[in-house]
């Protein structure tokens, strides 16, 4: 493992971590160990894409849209039409 020494750091952020630390049952060491793994590396999200998406905009009220019925049966899209040759 590396050493990383942060030299200046406000007196005020040190006693936050340490408070933080406490919190977590862990050294600061530890907490800062911790808060760097979070914020560098990447990590799995637990829901899919839409999933978020819509967790993220539910609170907007969403949008009420009447869908029309489908009475014709689905059918293979043509791309040769309207080209010419």
């Amino acid at each position: 493992m590396n050493t990383l020494t942060i030299r200046n750091l406000d007196s005020a952020i040190k006693d936050k971590l340490r408070v933080v630390a406490a919190r977590h049952g862990c050294s600061m060491e530890a907490e800062v160990r911790e808060i760097l793994r979070q914020a560098l590396m990447p990590s799995k999200p637990d829901r899919g894409l839409g999933s978020r998406i819509r967790a993220r905009f539910a609170d907007e009220g969403g949008a009420n849209i009447d869908l029309p019925l489908r009475t014709d049966a689905a059918r293979p899209a043509r791309f040769d039409e309207g080209t010419t040759t």
